[in-house]
């Protein structure tokens, strides 16, 4: 049978759609059409919006894509990729149109691709810095005035830090990306860079509760972190080689303890796994901060496969809900694997819903809900990620029949006192800390 008019017209919107990104660098407007025609052509699988604008007034635009783009569904993990918060380390920022082109020209088609968006939400910030991109118009490798936004401030050293009090001003992009963290319930993500070429892992900053004078700074997570770290690397064409960009520094295995390799205090990464209980780790892809666009192609190539296989990680692990006995979800609720307690406890969301990311194993999982006892169930983890779909295991309170209203955990140095206990020579598990902090808020 002749294909339908429908079938042409759709065949000839996706051709147009590919030919229509070729491989050089976008500026702002070219950026902000390109969204615009994905979300035009494909209006049921992406939702295009604005986060808010920059210091210059410049939109900081995100495109969401799965098949409920517009709004959280129960079950579906959240996953984002954020680039260009350097507006000088360009290639991340490329790299995400291309991912974005590739993904909505592969559905339906791609059997992992139409998985993948059918079971995940996937949110695409392609530039944190739209003021920086912009103020750096010539390509260059190096160090240049584009690495700071408007205001002249490093995105990257402007959040709130869990280690010390920073007493930055908070900018613009950092409050929008801040507030946007604190609404989706985000579970992995990462964060693109250039001038190295290696995939860095938190703690970013630390103290002696972490294990910083040994210079490494541990995070309860880090056995996951460096699965997920090595996820990119060892998918990524030459990453995993260790090589680096300078014969004086190599990367085994591609993949660096943040810490091990230079503190950084006040940064993305450390932020959204303290305060957006979510994992996320930073990916520098580039030596060349800003290469000549006729390298963009190779950079497409070599990333590809480790952009895509690093998304299916976000299905790692347990999720589940906590209800109440009328079957109601209970907000504010605290679950967490016993022996990885998190200093700032990882809660449900007003759905009730966790997502814990797990390596396979066995675990206790605990569900507590302040003020009744808490709840203890062993689970045998498989590695779901081809499934995409982490093991489900719920939680029901059946006595509960109150919504608990935990405020939220302060955004101060939640591991000072910490540190200074262990410095001390009185080191307290981090689930004493988390106990303290918990209690804390539940009678305020």
């Amino acid at each position: 049978a002749a294909p339908s008019r429908q079938d042409v017209a759709a065949a000839l919107c996706l051709v147009s759609l590919a030919a229509a990104l070729d491989f050089r660098y976008h500026h702002g407007a070219e950026l902000e059409a390109f969204l615009r025609r994905v979300h035009g052509a494909y209006p049921a699988l992406t939702h295009l919006h604005s986060l808010g604008r920059s210091v210059q007034g410049r939109d900081l635009w995100v495109l969401v894509l799965g098949k409920y783009p517009t709004h959280h569904k129960i079950g579906i993990p959240e996953f984002k990729y954020v680039a260009n918060m350097h507006g000088d380390e360009t290639v991340g920022r490329e790299m995400l149109l291309h991912l974005i082109d590739f993904l909505v020209t592969s559905y339906g088609s791609d059997p992992v691709v139409t998985r993948l968006l059918n079971n995940t939400r996937i949110h695409i910030m392609p530039s944190m810095n739209p003021d920086g991109f912009e103020a750096t118009k010539v390509p260059d490798c190096y160090y240049s005035l584009g690495r700071y936004n408007g205001n002249g401030e490093d995105l990257n050293r402007n959040f709130p830090d869990a280690f010390e009090l920073n007493n930055v001003t908070v900018q613009p992009e950092t409050r929008a990306v801040m507030e946007w963290i604190s609404r989706e319930t985000f579970v992995l993500s990462a964060n693109l860079h250039g001038g190295a070429l290696v995939a860095s892992y938190a703690f970013d900053n630390g103290n002696a509760a972490t294990g910083s004078s040994q210079g490494y700074s541990r995070a309860p997570d880090d056995d996951v972190f460096v699965h997920l770290a090595k996820t990119y690397s060892y998918n990524h064409a030459s990453m995993h080689k260790g090589a680096g960009c300078d014969s004086r520094q190599t990367f085994p295995g591609g993949i660096t303890n943040g810490f091990s390799w230079y503190q950084l205090e006040g940064g993305m990464q450390d932020y959204n796994y303290v305060w957006g209980q979510c994992l996320e780790i930073t990916l520098e892809l580039s030596c060349c901060k800003y290469p000549p666009e006729d390298q963009l192609e190779k950079f497409w190539r070599d990333n590809r496969a480790a952009l895509l296989e690093y998304m299916k990680q976000v299905h790692l692990g347990v999720k589940g809900q906590v209800l109440d006995g009328s079957g109601r979800p209970i907000a504010q609720a605290i679950v967490e694997a016993v022996g990885r307690s998190h200093v700032c406890p990882y809660r449900t969301n007003e759905h009730g819903e966790y997502f814990l990311l797990l390596l396979p194993g066995t675990y206790v999982i605990n569900a507590t809900v302040p003020g009744f006892q808490s709840q203890l169930k062993t689970v045998e983890i498989p590695d779901n990620t081809a499934n995409f779909s982490a093991l489900r295991q719920d939680f029901t309170f059946r006595a509960v029949s109150v919504r608990t209203g935990a405020a939220p955990c302060p955004t101060s140095p939640l591991y000072g006192e910490l540190g200074r206990s262990a410095a001390a020579g009185r080191a307290a598990p981090l689930g004493v800390l988390a106990a303290t902090v918990l209690l804390a808020l539940t009678v305020t």
